[in-house]
Formats: C-alpha cells, sequence, structure tokens
C-alpha cells in the first residue's frame, strides 16, 4: 500500500462523537512512551501528523486520521504511566474501553510495545483483556532499531512464552522501527489486506 494522503479529521473523547462508521478503522495504543506518533508518522510518510513527545501522556483524545480517503487511522491515548490524576487516567480507561467494545467499523487493535524490553506486566493485562472482550488485535514491537536483532527476537519470544499460559494461538507479531522504517511494509500490507476484506463483504457500508 502506498499512502498518498493523510488528513487528520478530528479528536474527542466520546466514541459516539466518532466520524460516521462508513469506512474501515485502525487504532494505535500503547503503554505511555512506547513511540505510537512516531510509528503513526512513519506509516505515512509524514512527521507532523500525530503531535511526538518525550513527556508520557501526550495524547488524551480520539484522534481520527483520513488516510488515502478510504480508512481511518485513529490514535488513542497510552495505558499506565501518565502525569495525569488518578480520576483522570479513569476517565481515559472508560473512554478507551467503550471505543474500543462498541466501535463497530473497528478492524484490528495494533498493540505497540517497547521491542527493547522483557514482557511488562501491564501490556500483557493490556492484551488478555482484549482477548477476553474478543476485540482483534496484533502487537506492533516499536524501537527495534535501539538494539541488537537477536535482542528483538529474544524480546518477541519471551511475549509468546509468556502469552502462551493462557493463549492457544499467538497474535500477529511485527517488529518495527519508525527511524528506520523496518516492519513498515508488513504494517500497511495488512491494513490493505484488511481493507479489501472489508470491501468485499456485502454487509458493509
Amino acid at each position: 500500500m502506498v499512502i498518498k494522503q493523510a488528513e487528520f479529521i478530528q479528536s474527542n473523547t466520546d466514541w459516539r462523537k466518532c466520524p460516521p462508521a462508513t469506512m474501515p478503522e485502525y487504532a494505535f495504543i500503547g503503554r505511555s512512551n512506547v513511540g505510537k506518533s512516531s510509528l503513526i508518522n512513519m506509516l505515512v510518510n509524514n512527521k507532523k501528523l500525530a503531535k511526538t513527545s518525550s513527556k508520557p501522556g501526550k495524547t488524551q483524545t480520539i484522534n481520527h486520521f483520513l488516510i488515502n480517503k478510504s480508512w481511518y487511522l485513529v490514535d488513542l491515548p497510552g495505558y499506565g504511566y501518565a502525569s495525569i490524576s488518578k480520576a483522570m487516567r479513569e476517565k481515559w480507561k472508560k473512554m478507551i474501553s467503550d471505543y474500543l467494545l462498541l466501535r463497530e467499523n473497528l478492524q484490528i487493535v495494533f498493540v505497540l510495545i517497547d521491542s527493547r524490553l522483557e514482557p511488562q506486566k501491564i501490556d500483557l493485562e493490556f492484551i488478555n483483556n482484549l482477548g477476553e472482550q474478543g476485540v482483534p488485535f496484533a502487537l506492533i514491537f516499536t524501537k527495534a532499531d535501539k538494539i541488537s536483532s537477536g535482542k528483538v527476537q529474544g524480546n518477541i519470544q519471551r511475549m509468546k512464552n509468556a502469552l502462551s499460559e493462557q493463549w492457544e494461538e499467538m497474535p500477529l507479531m511485527i517488529a518495527t522501527s519508525a527511524e528506520t522504517c523496518y516492519g513498515k511494509e508488513r504494517v500497511l500490507d495488512l491494513i490493505e489486506e484488511i481493507n479489501q476484506q472489508y470491501s468485499s463483504n456485502p454487509n458493509n457500508p
């Protein structure tokens, strides 16, 4: 897939105010400071589309971007640490949960994992919760250029080992780098494949 156009559409805190659910939608989420905005910008060839920050908790709303006028990319707030109040964290949690469970045109959630780290409890809890709720997802390992490929694959295997305690079948896992564009084609090819399935389904708008 070639990204020819990417435009910001809207930000909001209520899934019911999202754009009309007439096109396939792909959400990106991960632990705070996992490199989500950088990855999104790399995928769409625009370094300024999603706002990046070294401070966790930069994304605080559901952000919709229209890609090639045919599908939506959604930037969700990170989970985990952010310098906000407990009440605000609970508000974010409900906002994200409602969106993930109720947004009818959501095709898959890309959960971002820092490839430099061994499996983190907060990531495993989020992933297992998605599975329990029946939300389709894939894992994207970020910052793969920061360590050796052997260590990246080692941490991916550790994630598989951790998930195997509760999962019979492993989710798709893709290693990426926002700096080198490694993994870009795999992510976009997956989206294109799902888009084709979506457009061929007569029950979709």
